[in-house]
């Protein structure tokens, strides 16, 4: 249960008291997420979503968040709004705790992945890249090549409790794409985690993306290799060639790849599995006993890295 902090009664009334929401009618905390406390909270206005934000996510680089999906928003992009308080800040405390109230979005996030929500995620993902080309805020992308090595060294030879001889592997993965890391790809702002429990359908139509709290400036392409492992593997771990092409088709029918772009897709979906396989090592070796959240397992994104590796061109994934 993502709920991480209790709110009482009392502290949410006088928190409350600082918007012009109306009277509360139901209050409960979300079992979804991992990072922050959310919860349900219905006033005479309406649904929204309260976020307390946790130890995980820097307080300075709130301000970035909310005033992305404000711009985002304005933009057409389907997305959490920030709601103001009296003050007129979006950004207030609760429980000693960071909180924002942002609206609820309609719909649900697809538990079963098919080619239309593919397909309806590449023109979304575009849609918000040329959204977001004039937002005038800037945040480094902490969990690009330059995090993963302290990442790699925090689990040490430890990693191979995971998976026998994997920190070698690692460091020679690591070493590989620190050499050949492209850095002059088109940039922009990027979600950076668009896994499906950030984007709601209803029906086959998206509806909207939620959590924004890794978005940051980085290479737009490398915003499409996160989704391509996020949305294009089966259980099973096969690669599906359909979902990938009805992702990117669509994608590009709204913003192109260009030709550096392309070239560099195998290299960046490598490194889109190593930052995800490395977070989720470090959250596994290091999962406190009787936490909320059971960690993911590294070794599905091991097993995605693989794959990349073996990729000689865009061709790999349908283009």
């Amino acid at each position: 249960m993502a709920v991480y902090t209790t709110v009482s009664d009392d502290e949410l009334t006088e928190f409350l008291n600082r918007y012009d929401l109306g009277e509360v009618l139901a209050f409960k905390g979300i079992a979804e997420g991992v990072e922050n406390s959310n919860f349900l909270l219905q006033t005479e206005h309406g649904n929204h979503i309260l976020t307390l934000y946790e130890k995980r996510v820097a307080p300075e680089d709130l301000p970035y968040f909310l005033a992305l999906m404000r711009h985002l928003s304005a933009k057409g992009v389907d997305c959490p709004l920030p709601i103001a308080a009296c003050d007129g800040s979006a950004l207030q405390s609760l429980c000693g705790r960071p909180a924002a109230i942002i609206s609820f979005l309609e719909g649900l996030w697809p538990r079963r992945i098919h080619p239309f929500h593919c397909r309806e995620l590449g023109e979304g993902l575009a849609r918000m890249h040329l959204a977001g080309a004039d937002f005038a805020m800037t945040r480094p992308n902490n969990l690009s090549i330059d995090g993963w090595r302290p990442l790699l060294e925090a689990c040490g030879p430890r990693s191979d409790e995971v998976r026998p001889q994997l920190f070698g592997e690692l460091n020679l993965e690591l070493g590989k794409l620190e050499s050949e890391w492209p850095d002059e790809l088109p940039q922009g702002v990027i979600h950076a985690d668009l896994f499906p429990d950030n984007v709601f359908f209803r029906s086959e139509r998206l509806t909207g993306f939620i959590d924004f709290y890794f978005a940051c400036n980085d290479a737009l392409a490398y915003d499409v290799a996160v989704c391509l492992n996020a949305w294009c593997f089966e259980p099973d771990g096969s690669f599906n060639i359909t979902k990938a092409q009805q992702f990117l088709a669509s994608y590009k029918a709204v913003r192109p790849l260009d030709e550096r772009e392309l070239l560099a897709l195998p290299l960046l979906c490598r490194g889109a599995a190593l930052r995800f396989l490395l977070t989720r090592l470090f959250d596994w070796l290091n999962h406190p006993p009787g936490a909320f959240v059971k960690p993911k397992d590294p070794l599905e994104y091991y097993r995605k890295l693989r794959f990349h590796a073996d990729c000689d061109g865009p061709g790999a994934y349908g283009l």
